[in-house]
């Protein structure tokens, strides 16, 4: 930007970032512009002097848009398939774009990203609590090892009216919820159809058809069932 307005006012550019001056990453600024959210910032300001000072850097990721930096990369930064090559590398700093935990003995030299790319799936009736859905959201969330922080929206099935326990999560937590008719998820190819959930809600599916939906990728948790009046899905969204 600066190089753009020095350029239209025939002036000299003066840049005194470090990140910009080395034309290298700016370590608290990827992925600003999708709406990704840094997990935890106490390593940036240390992630970024080894950025600068050219110290070998690991980048791994596995969600979120792909174009977050659109230069060529920086000699020093390594980009890795899988999460352990990077663990197995000998990079002395990580940029982590994941939806999924991270484990301990990376984080002390991380800056872990979560891009908004995962959507809940929910069926359920409509008296199911807010509670309820909080806990088997937290049960799923935990047992398939995926952050909250990448929660992008809910969704479920239209009903003749909102399911007041679903909204009222949707509220705590700051997350949309968007709604289906049964025929738009009838036309969903789900791994789990139910008969049941045919005969009472018109499609074979609800949680697995509408988290498949929204985020027009694949199930990264299949239908889990929390018995009398709850499932929950989730997809990833593909980028």
């Amino acid at each position: 930007l600066t190089n753009d307005i020095a350029d239209r006012l025939g002036a000299t550019p003066v840049i005194t970032t470090a990140a910009d001056v080395n034309k290298t990453i700016a370590v608290d600024l990827v992925g600003k512009d999708f709406g990704w959210k840094i997990d935890d910032d106490s390593n940036v300001t240390k992630i970024s002097a080894f950025m600068v000072n050219e110290e070998k850097i690991g980048v791994y990721q596995n969600c979120g848009r792909k174009d977050w930096w659109k230069n060529k990369i920086p000699a020093n930064v390594t980009i890795y398939p899988t999460i352990n090559e990077l663990k197995n590398s000998d990079s002395k700093g990580y940029l982590i774009i994941t939806d999924e935990t991270v484990d301990d003995d990376l984080l002390q030299n991380s800056v872990v990203y979560r891009p908004p790319s995962l959507v809940v799936g929910v069926g359920l009736h409509w008296d199911t609590t807010k509670e309820t859905i909080k806990d088997g959201l937290m049960r799923c969330m935990n047992e398939f090892k995926l952050s909250e922080k990448s929660i992008t929206k809910f969704v479920s099935i239209k009903k003749e009216k909102d399911v007041v326990g679903l909204a009222e999560l949707a509220k705590e937590i700051s997350k949309p919820v968007e709604y289906f008719e049964k025929e738009e998820l009838a036309s969903v190819s789900t791994p789990n159809p139910s008969k049941t959930v045919q005969t009472f809600e018109g499609t074979a599916s609800v949680s697995e058809a509408a988290a498949i939906k929204s985020s027009g990728g694949e199930l990264v948790v299949e239908k889990q069932k929390f018995p009398p009046n709850l499932t929950i899905a989730i997809a990833r969204i593909q980028n």
